[in-house]
């Protein structure tokens, strides 16, 4: 069966998984996130290492797709912040995939475990469509907050507005 294999082989997936995750960083950055376990010196490292377990756990023992949307929901809104475009930001999802496929190899071209690799690939994009949505949600905030600093009037001097690109009263 698929998950008792999955299950034996988790540590070396999860581990695969996030390097592939950090791998998509710049490398300076990305030997940062990786080395740096602490929360707070380094949240954006601890969210994806500690989050990328409990959402694989889902995935291989229950595929609940309300509580993977919850895991999914923090490393999402970090990539949307960040310089990623809509296709890197939740590529990782789809990687998963090829770590599994690497980790396995052999004992996934076994016609016992070709169907239920197939489902699982399947859930996986599933998943990847519900990071898409979060991502988009995400980015929808951040242009909203955007809109509002320059509505407010709070933006700062490098902004295009002051380059003469949209003129408001009392800015030359």
């Amino acid at each position: 069966m698929i998950t008792d294999l999955l299950n034996k082989n988790k540590t070396a997936i999860i581990k695969n998984w996030i390097r592939s995750v950090l791998e998509t960083y710049p490398v300076e950055t990305s030997k940062f996130l990786e080395l740096k376990k602490d929360r707070f010196s380094n949240p954006v490292g601890f969210t994806i290492s500690s989050t990328a377990e409990c959402i694989y756990d889902e995935i291989i023992n229950g595929s609940d797709f309300g509580k993977i949307k919850l895991l999914l929901n923090d490393i999402i809104k970090i990539r949307a912040i960040q310089n990623f475009s809509p296709s890197s930001a939740i590529g990782f999802i789809f990687s998963l995939k090829k770590v599994i496929r690497d980790e396995l190899g052999a004992e996934l071209s076994e016609k016992k475990n070709v169907d239920e690799f197939s489902k699982l690939e399947s859930a996986i994009d599933r998943i990847a469509l519900i990071a898409f949505d979060l991502y988009m949600e995400a980015r929808e905030k951040v242009f909203k907050i955007r809109v509002n600093e320059i509505k407010a009037g709070s933006f700062s001097v490098n902004t295009p507005v002051n380059k003469g690109q949209i003129k408001l009263p009392g800015i030359k």
